[in-house]
């Protein structure tokens, strides 16, 4: 006699997870688990946004300060292949804040406080050869662009899919400092045409 004779029926709730049920359970904490992380990510994502243009604006605040001393001209340093040459000549006496240079969404090294990085990879473009004297609605300063051309409204401006180039923020866009120190958000795309007109040079970080 098994068991099962002995004792009568194991009552319904007394009995074990079955393998289907089991399952279920697990995809339903691999469907949370997804979703949690998911919105952490887009968290962190728009908190790196947010503090890149902080770091523009406060890098806005070096380059005013740099033209005031300078007859309203922004750095320029003649045949600078990169945007840290020309941007270096602001530390340490527009800012000895080298972390503003770095985009928090980018994985860029630190940079030595204090000191001048001409030789050092920073996170930003740089439009060099312009001035106060510019429309305040020109771009001075940007996120890491896809290549160093004009911008027509709707080309490529940033990585449309999280890869190298100009992906500080991934695939969903970044920041653009204005000369009047607004610094506006902005998708992959271009949100307006971008020139790059005689006398100004659009210098990309170093590769």
């Amino acid at each position: 006699m098994d068991s099962r004779s002995r004792f009568g029926k194991v009552p319904r709730g007394a009995r074990g997870f079955s393998l289907v049920e089991l399952l279920c359970v697990l995809l339903i904490l691999i469907v949370l688990a997804t979703l949690l992380d998911s919105r952490l990510a887009g968290s962190r994502r728009r908190t790196a946004l947010e503090l890149c243009r902080k770091n523009l604006q406060t890098i806005s605040l070096a380059l005013n300060f740099y033209a005031g001393d300078n007859q309203g001209a922004f750095p320029l340093l003649k045949e600078a292949a990169n945007s840290s040459a020309p941007l270096s000549l602001l530390v340490p006496r527009g800012t000895t804040e080298t972390a503003i240079f770095l985009c928090p969404g980018s994985r860029d090294k630190a940079l030595p406080e204090g000191e001048p990085f001409a030789r050092r990879r920073i996170s930003y473009a740089y439009y060099m050869g312009r001035s106060t004297n510019n429309s305040p609605t020109e771009v001075i300063l940007s996120d890491w662009q896809v290549n160093d051309l004009p911008k027509t409204q709707g080309q490529p401006l940033f990585s449309p899919d999280g890869k190298k180039p100009a992906n500080n923020h991934g695939k969903d866009g970044g920041n653009l400092l204005l000369v009047n120190g607004e610094a506006v958000r902005s998708g992959a795309n271009a949100p307006r045409d971008l020139p790059v007109p005689p006398g100004i040079a659009l210098l990309n970080p170093l590769p």
